[in-house]
């Protein structure tokens, strides 16, 4: 069964590159070091100076053991995501403020839709006149 790992970012994986905080990138795997630091046969200096880009090079042309490759996975804490998302910036919302009262919603409506009332009172003036003709 597959087990889901975190996803870290190379900016926020580069952030810790202290004695106290040591975190190193290797085929796109991350590692917690630090408590590893004192114990790591080539120095301390060599995974500090690994911290902050992806040190699978480095690693590799080490010539590490098969033992020192499967010590490794004590220290495994997520991997490199390789394709982050774009941080996708807040949206702004706008509301625009109404006024409650009727009588300036129908004076709005009548302004907006004036053909409207405009022909009603056409037709109206004009079934009049027809009508007055007709007695």
């Amino acid at each position: 069964m597959p087990t889901l790992t975190k996803l870290y970012s190379m900016e926020e994986a580069a952030l810790h590159n202290t004695p106290d905080d040591c975190w190193v990138i290797v085929d796109g795997k991350i590692y917690d070091v630090t408590k590893y630091l004192e114990d790591h046969p080539g120095g301390a200096d060599v995974l500090l100076e690994a911290t902050g880009k992806d040190a699978t090079e480095e690693f590799d042309d080490a010539g590490h053991s098969k033992s020192a490759k499967d010590l490794m996975q004590d220290y495994f804490i997520g991997e490199l995501d390789l394709d982050p998302t774009p941080d996708i910036p807040e949206m702004e919302v706008f509301r625009k403020e109404q006024d409650t009262g009727f009588a300036s919603k129908l004076m709005d409506n009548v302004v907006q839709y004036w053909a409207i009332p405009a022909a009603v009172i056409g037709i109206s003036a004009v079934v009049a006149i027809l009508y007055a003709r007709r007695k």
